[in-house]
């Protein structure tokens, strides 16, 4: 989530990722089997990826940082690996790791738009069909009107509806760390800021709107049919809806980002709810890359789901960054290795940055920060550490994506 739960300052974005923040049978998979396999005697170092965190660490001066990888290529040397670098908790000086909890911002979206598109192969939802038909009447409000705006317009971010993180208060999102929100209040709060420019427009307002739909079509909470859909039968132990509690259960890093004195300050209790099924989820490495590889593998959505949700558009570079497509809660990203990969990254106002994405071969990559970067050079560091995380030992030559991906 940036705070748009993927950009990382509401209301300031510039530059590359603006500092770079969902009738028949329902598919409910089998329960997954782990996707990190053990380390091989003669998996090698892989420095250049080190390398890449320590930069983070030491030049852009993020707290810590981890990546786990996990490359299903067929005699690959390493089933999986995980590099770290600096801090996970800066009171303790316990060094960071690739198994804390932490909170995955805007990778939430993913989940949502999985359970939308399960619902449309259920033909419960129509993609095409307009908000109004779910929810008669919440969009008709300055110039906005759901009744012009589709389910699909959600998911992909082309609804033209504005963000309610781009609201003079979240300039200062610290002051409402421990306040409650409502979908719908947030929903409101939207409509009342400046139609955004441009035919694409992140705005997490969109994945409320969902989840709202959601719940219209089930009479579940969108939280509880994702966790019966997606979360329970794959296993994930360790992803939980927080709801009001600011804290986060279990083990994890603390998260850290600059107060308005400029002090470093401990992010890591806050009330997520602010984010909803668009970015207040709390996983894992391991989580987010069993629940991608899943995804993306074929095994959450029927075929001609999983195609509509890879069927892209160009992104606003300035909210997600050069070359980036979006889909129904995909991101496409191009590699320098060849190929691409499809994920998803997040952020939180408290400091915890998320990527969950899976490249050309099955290689997958997770991604877990305790502070944002704050500066172009950071986000570009953070950027190319991901590509080396995806390229390091592999030719120059990738997949290339196949053929009807985009549109």
């Amino acid at each position: 989530m940036a705070l748009s739960l993927i950009t990382s300052t509401p209301g300031r974005r510039t530059g590359v990722a603006a500092l770079l923040a969902a009738l028949v049978v329902p598919v409910v998979p089998a329960a997954a089997q782990p996707p990190v396999a053990p380390q091989h005697a003669v998996c090698k170092p892989h420095g250049e990826l080190r390398q890449a965190l320590r930069t983070l660490t030491d030049r852009d001066r993020i707290t810590g940082a981890a990546v786990l990888v996990t490359d299903a290529t067929a005699g690959a040397p390493c089933g999986s690996w995980a590099e770290t670098a600096g801090t996970a908790d800066l009171s303790t000086g316990r060094a960071m790791n690739a198994t804390d909890r932490l909170r995955a911002g805007s990778v939430t979206k993913t989940f949502t738009a999985t359970v939308v598109l399960q619902l449309a192969a259920e033909h419960r939802i129509a993609l095409d069909a307009p908000v109004d038909r779910y929810l008669p009447g919440l969009i008709r409000h300055n110039g906005y009107d759901g009744r012009r705006i589709t389910v699909r317009q959600l998911l992909r971010h082309t609804s033209g509806l504005p963000d309610y993180l781009d609201a003079p208060e979240w300039e200062r999102p610290e002051r409402l760390r421990y306040r409650h929100f409502e979908p719908r209040e947030l929903v409101a709060r939207a409509l009342d800021l400046p139609r955004p420019r441009g035919a694409w427009h992140y705005a997490t307002t969109n994945y409320l709107l969902a989840g709202l739909i959601i719940r219209e079509v089930t009479g579940n909470s969108p939280e509880a049919e994702i966790t019966r859909r997606v979360i329970r039968p794959l296993g994930l132990r360790d992803t939980y809806w927080p709801g009001d509690d600011a804290r986060i259960r279990g083990p994890h890093s603390r998260s850290y980002f600059t107060a308005e004195d400029g002090r470093r300050t401990d992010g890591t209790t806050w009330n997520t709810t602010f984010g909803g099924v668009g970015g207040a989820l709390v996983s894992t490495p391991a989580d987010l890359t069993r629940f991608s590889t899943a995804l993306l593998g074929g095994r959450l959505l029927p075929a001609d789901q999983l195609a509509e949700m890879r069927r892209t558009v160009a992104a606003d570079p300035d909210r997600l960054w050069p070359g980036a497509r979006y889909g129904l809660g995909l991101i496409a990203s191009p590699l320098r290795c060849g190929g691409e990969w499809w994920g998803h990254a997040g952020t939180v106002p408290g400091g915890h940055r998320a990527l969950t994405a899976v490249g050309p071969g099955g290689r997958s990559v997770a991604v877990a920060l305790n502070e944002v970067p704050a500066t172009l050079q950071a986000e570009q560091d953070f950027l190319d550490m991901v590509q080396t995380a995806f390229c390091e030992d592999r030719s120059s030559e990738g997949t290339e994506p196949e053929e009807g991906k985009h549109q």
